[in-house]
């Protein structure tokens, strides 16, 4: 097949636009497509990112998107709606009606964050509710601080953020806790509170409160809650993606080998969409070693 470009970004979040950069300076004819909705826009800056730690992420993503420009790659604001593999190459259908050929896909898309549905959670998502500590715990960092949840992974949150403040607690909703846990969560002084929760309240995206099913309070500085991943579109799977064993994180992931390939030739992902927990350091990684492994196999 007779392609119109050496590579089509899908996804203009931290790792498209990483890949973009890699694309442009290695002077491929590289597009990128994008139509927002990177999934950390709402937090107020990104956390633990060397250089740019607290920068907002709309800045973020603006700035990248000037540098690639200045390599020469297109971008357009469109979304993908179809593709599928031909030949030795792949065709995209736009959300215009356009159909693009390409050598090579890089499926950077991002997901969607599923966390639980508590009344007030979602004015306050990415802020004072979170969940990545690293992201949002120095920002909440000596307050009234509590998990939501009773499996497994709560207990793995609950004890991770000891590291911000000495004392936080484990909000069970009613739920039952694993066996045997009991003792090191209270030395690790966590308290263990079993009420049902009604509501997060507190002004704008600040939370100041818990309120439990009796109508009870608890004063509350900062929610760590659990997510689900749930891919954005069936993209990946039109184009031949591998699909990842389901994890406790997302049932949607994308399997990558060694080179980010997702399962056919010329077919590769980066960013949330594979199987690992979430976070920008990593998608900027993924989506740059991606790009190089285009490069290499453009090369060959």
């Amino acid at each position: 097949m007779n392609s119109e470009w050496d590579c089509i970004v899908v996804g203009g979040g931290a790792a498209g636009l990483s890949a973009g950069l890699v694309l442009g300076r290695a002077r491929r004819n590289a597009l990128l497509l994008d139509v927002g909705g990177q999934s950390n826009r709402i937090a107020e800056g990104i956390g633990g990112l060397l250089g740019n730690d607290l920068r907002p992420p709309v800045e973020f993503y603006a700035a990248g998107r000037e540098e690639i420009a200045g390599y020469g790659v297109e971008m357009r604001d469109l979304a993908t709606v179809a593709g599928e593999r031909r030949d030795e190459g792949f065709a995209l259908e736009l959300a215009d009606g356009t159909e693009l050929t390409t050598a090579n896909v890089l499926l950077a898309t991002g997901m969607d964050y599923r966390y639980p549905e508590v009344p007030g959670a979602s004015e306050r998502w990415g802020r004072s509710v979170f969940h990545c500590p690293f992201c949002h715990g120095w920002e909440v960092r000596g307050k009234d601080l509590a998990v939501l949840g009773s499996d497994e992974g709560a207990i793995h949150r609950v004890l991770l953020l000891t590291s911000w403040r000495d004392s936080v607690a484990l909000l069970t909703d009613g739920g039952d806790f694993p066996a045997g846990v009991g003792e090191r969560l209270a030395a690790a002084g966590v308290e263990v509170d079993d009420r049902k929760v009604a509501s997060l309240e507190g002004p704008g995206s600040d939370l100041s409160a818990v309120v439990f099913d009796d109508g009870s309070e608890r004063p509350l500085g900062g929610l760590l809650v659990g997510v689900k991943l749930e891919a954005r579109s069936g993209l990946p799977y039109e184009l031949g993606a591998t699909r990842a064993a389901a994890n406790p994180l997302t049932a949607d992931g994308i399997e990558v080998d060694t080179t980010m390939n997702a399962g056919v030739p010329g077919l590769y992902a980066a960013g949330d969409l594979l199987p690992k927990a979430p976070s920008v350091p990593a998608a900027i990684y993924s989506g740059n070693f991606a790009a190089a492994a285009i490069v290499g196999a453009l090369t060959m």
